[in-house]
């Protein structure tokens, strides 16, 4: 689960990491007053939307009087900001932060972040801040340093002070740097980040360390040990498929396809995303029903995935086991009955009652395709959907 820049930044302050002062405005009014209320003779005003090149799509302005401050507001809040991170539609800013300006010597990059591979969290550094870390890994990788956490959870002083020597600070900067750097180790392993974000952060003309902008990102499945982070979800960030999906109880991804699919298990789903990109398609959605979804739950979903205007055909793969192939031929054929389905439909099923499953589609009246196959399945899908709208 991502959070806000503001969110983010308040968790900070908690762990004892340097922030600038500020406040969230929903108005331009409520962004001038937070100015007046804050240090000058400079502010900066950010878009909060969950999405990382802000300044880039006009999202951050920095403003030098209280008048800027409300001009900058007034255009900021209700803009469809596009980014790298939001796709071609954009997100709609409903807030904004109003921040004082920090006196900028040097800007660095910071993050804690789960490496998969390792099964632990990994701490990196560069002294390249305010660039996408992905662009310094391509172009010069040399000056990314990193370090893994002891036992997952644990960063000696050594290290992190390693991590800014690298970076190029005075040894009195790098004292200041290794304990933030512990802090917000203790943050990420306290709190289930799975990513810690601070770019830029800033070394002032004082020589103080501070983070002028965060991003984080928490394990879902552990929000139930921190119900504080969990009241920060924001629903108008999410996908509404995602949303409803999650409510219904329906492990739902939306992705850029057309082919809408649904599964049972994840593995299974993998593999079948892959036949169809082998076959010439894209999937629409990774959807898996489960090994015990029954019959509401399955209908759930399929009024789930054909809600997304971009689908132009569903295939189904079942591999019956714990979820029979009946309940789920059930669950289509009440789906498809309920939203009126129109689209290409294939169907593969395998396994646990099966021919049940193949006498209740055959006997529905719906006009669908089958196959004996997840290959057979996805080149029939592909042809079906070819060149349609999407």
């Amino acid at each position: 689960m991502n959070i806000h820049e503001y969110q983010a930044k308040g968790l900070l302050g908690q762990f004892g990491v340097p922030v600038p002062a500020g406040a969230l405005a929903a108005t331009a009014a409520e962004a001038r007053a937070a100015a007046a209320g804050l240090p000058g003779p400079v502010w900066v005003v950010k878009a909060q939307i969950h999405a990382g090149g802000r300044g880039k799509g006009g999202g951050v302005q920095v403003c030098k009087n209280l008048d800027a401050v409300e001009a900058a507001a007034g255009h900021i809040i209700g803009m469809q900001l596009i980014t790298h991170q939001t796709g071609p539609e954009g997100k709609k800013v409903h807030k904004v932060w109003v921040e004082q300006g920090t006196e900028i010597a040097r800007e660095l990059y910071l993050a804690v972040v789960l490496d998969r591979g390792a099964q632990r969290l990994t701490v990196m550094a560069s002294p390249d801040g305010g660039m996408d870390i992905e662009d310094v890994a391509a172009r010069t990788p040399e000056r990314i340093f990193t370090t893994r956490l002891d036992g997952g959870h644990h960063i000696w002083p050594y290290q992190a002070r390693q991590l800014f020597f690298g970076c190029g600070l005075t040894p009195e900067q790098v004292g200041k740097g290794a304990a933030l750097v512990q802090n917000l180790v203790r943050l990420a392993v306290e709190k289930d980040a799975v990513l810690v974000e601070i770019n830029p952060l800033a070394v002032t003309t004082a020589g103080d360390i501070v983070a002028l902008d965060a991003k984080m990102d928490f394990d879902e499945s552990a929000l139930k040990r921190h119900p504080d982070v969990a009241a920060m979800d924001d629903p108008e960030e999410g996908d509404p498929l995602e949303r409803k999906a999650r409510e219904l109880g329906v492990n739902y991804v939306r992705l850029s396809g057309y082919v809408g699919t649904m599964v049972n298990g994840a593995g299974l789903a993998m593999a079948t995303m892959d036949a169809i990109k082998q076959a010439g398609a894209a999937p629409a959605n990774f959807l898996d029903a489960g090994g015990g979804a029954n019959e509401q739950m399955v209908a759930a979903g399929f009024e789930v995935m054909l809600s997304d205007p971009h689908v132009r055909g569903i295939l189904i793969n079942i591999f019956g086991g714990i979820l029979r192939c009946d309940i789920v031929a059930q669950g289509v054929v009440n789906a498809a009955r309920k939203v009126d389905l129109r689209l290409p439909l294939v169907v593969r099923l395998e396994g646990t009652n099966v021919e049940e499953g193949r006498r209740i589609l055959r006997e529905s009246g719906l006009n669908f395709e089958t196959a004996a196959s997840m290959s057979e399945a996805a080149h029939k899908i592909a042809a079906l959907t070819a060149g349609g709208a999407a």
